[in-house]
């Protein structure tokens, strides 16, 4: 297992997912998305944005690195009747299973980001769409004051330094970066597009539940709990992380939260 898998194996991200469906509905629903158009949502977890997809009428294939997110994935359509989603194990550095020009629409909502050879993901996005058709990229951005960045560069300040030559996921969210991949890949800067959108976590709980859910489930910050608990640390870092998510909630509700996140959206037209 590489250790892109394992990070995301680890814990239960259907659990953080829960809290962006609302999101997820909104922007695919900003897709212009028809019946019968091809659509490949590349890591897309268990489904926050191939299942709307799916319910517009598109044929969907969601691909992800994680073995138990494709399987929740495949358990939640089957539930649902969606005849045309479905998902299945691949890594966004390799499609070589996928055929070039294969779909209309490519997604990747804080997926491909996240692989470790940017490069690679680039060239395979142009690949696998077809001329014409469109890829849609949303990026958590690197120092940006809202969660998402926040929260990766706390969990950061209490991990072990990463392996020579890692580069990190922020990265895809500067646009001269974006620009340099998917040129890698033969697109012109002309053929690319940015804009700041805000995704939204939203969850019935207090936030410092909701810190718990990061702590119990999410891959990043899990490894950094461990970390820090080795470290003596676990309570100054818990202790961060419940400020943070509390004063960034937007909620009106004691026992709810609500946190905006900005994040690059990135549009290809190859």
């Amino acid at each position: 297992m590489n250790a892109n898998q394992a990070l995301w194996e680890k814990g239960d991200f259907t659990r953080i997912a829960r809290s962006m469906r609302e999101s997820g509905e909104a922007l695919v629903g900003g897709l212009g998305i028809t019946k019968g158009l091809r659509v490949l949502d590349l890591g897309c977890g268990d489904g926050t944005t191939a299942i709307p997809a799916a319910r517009l009428g598109a044929d969907v294939l969601g691909v992800d690195i994680a073995r138990n997110l494709v399987a929740a994935g495949n358990a939640r359509v089957g539930q649902m009747g969606l005849t045309n989603c479905k998902f299945r194990e691949g890594d966004a550095c390799d499609l070589h299973e996928l055929a070039d020009h294969a779909f209309d629409l490519v997604i990747s909502i804080f997926g491909a980001m996240f692989a470790p050879k940017p490069v690679d993901v680039a060239r395979e996005l142009v690949r696998v769409t077809r001329p014409g058709g469109r890829i849609v990229m949303g990026n958590w951005i690197p120092n940006d004051p809202t969660l998402v960045a926040q929260l990766l560069k706390v969990s950061a300040s209490y991990s072990p330094p990463p392996p020579e030559g890692f580069i990190s996921p922020m990265t895809w969210g500067v646009e001269s970066n974006v620009i340099e991949r998917f040129g890698e890949g033969g697109i012109a800067a002309d053929k690319i597009a940015f804009a700041k959108d805000t995704y939204f976590f939203n969850a019935p709980t207090p936030p410092s539940d909701f810190v718990s859910d990061f702590i119990r489930f999410y891959g990043p910050t899990m490894n950094a709990f461990e970390a820090a608990e080795k470290r003596g640390r676990a309570v100054d870092l818990r202790k961060e992380l419940e400020e943070l998510f509390a004063n960034h909630n937007k909620s009106p509700e004691p026992d709810a939260t609500s946190i905006p996140a900005t994040f690059l959206r990135v549009t290809v037209t190859p």
